[in-house]
């Protein structure tokens, strides 16, 4: 079977556009593996594609809103949150997922990202943590490690990154995991998850650049940074996201927080309803 009647009989296939492919991902990049679980996810959760949205920001992994056949936006640098706030107050009955990278998140965008978790606004938020801003040529970010050579740190990065499960969670977000590329299924497993809860998810997904980190960083191939992710990783449910950092020599996964309260939306509209109902009485 050739390539494109392959891809036309894919069980998958319906949720992709399929005029976009091939992607234009690296190689051994960990955005194809997140887009599959995405994909798989609403397959088995048999999302209706009217009543979900996908937003992305600038970036490598931004490219994705533009890959799933359903309606999205590729939004300016940082602002995905943002423009995906706006899309679910507009209409409740969305099912709103941002899909973007640790730049795009936690830079630009992180005052996004702290206020929409601080508020527990009802979308899901994937991010694809490479450790750097892969797409504009490997500059160091808010997640790059300690000492490590991006090109804009030739001497060893000096700025301490940020531990995004602590930050999701002390802002408020009621799930919260941590997964590698390696870990296929358990990522499949928590945005299925994610998609069910009420309320801000966050799943942070590391991933690989191997084509400019892992290279500049002399950490080997794609393969060899998938069997460093298998050796080091060390599942942890529960865990305090505060000792779920990121080291050369552990890597702490799992889901880290799950817990209920309502959502902005919820209480939006309850607090609407009670205006209202004030007005009528006074009316009358």
């Amino acid at each position: 079977m050739s390539e494109s009647n392959l891809m036309m009989h894919h069980y998958l296939a319906k949720y992709l556009r399929q005029e976009r492919m091939p992607h234009i991902w690296c190689e051994g990049c960990g955005n194809g593996i997140l887009l599959n679980c995405f994909l798989q996810a609403i397959n088995e959760l048999n999302v209706d594609l009217n009543k979900i949205v996908v937003v992305s920001g600038i970036g490598c992994i931004g490219r994705v809103s533009g890959y799933i056949n359903v309606d999205s936006f590729h939004t300016t640098h940082g602002r995905a949150i943002a423009f995906a706030t706006g899309v679910k107050l507009a209409n409740p009955e969305l099912e709103v997922v941002v899909i973007s990278g640790d730049g795009d998140l936690f830079a630009i965008g992180g005052n996004h990202f702290i206020h929409a978790a601080r508020r527990n606004v009802d979308i899901k938020v994937i991010c694809a943590n490479n450790f750097n801003y892969g797409m504009t040529g490997g500059q160091y970010g808010p997640t790059t490690p300690l000492d490590a050579w991006t090109t804009t740190t030739p001497y060893g990065n000096i700025e301490h990154p940020f531990n995004l499960a602590h930050l999701a969670a002390a802002a408020g977000a009621v799930y919260v995991a941590r997964w590698t590329s390696l870990h296929v299924r358990r990522l499949k497993a928590s945005i299925i998850k994610a998609l069910q809860k009420e309320g801000f998810s966050f799943i942070e997904m590391i991933s690989p650049c191997p084509e400019i980190f892992d290279r500049y960083n002399k950490m080997g191939t794609a393969v060899d940074v998938m069997k460093w992710f298998r050796l080091v990783s060390q599942v942890r449910h529960g865990c305090d996201p505060a000792k779920a950092e990121i080291t050369e020599n552990e890597i702490l996964v799992g889901e880290f927080v799950d817990i209920e309260k309502p959502s902005y939306g919820r209480l939006l509209r309850e607090m609407t309803s009670r205006v209202q109902d004030k007005l009528k009485r006074e009316e009358s």
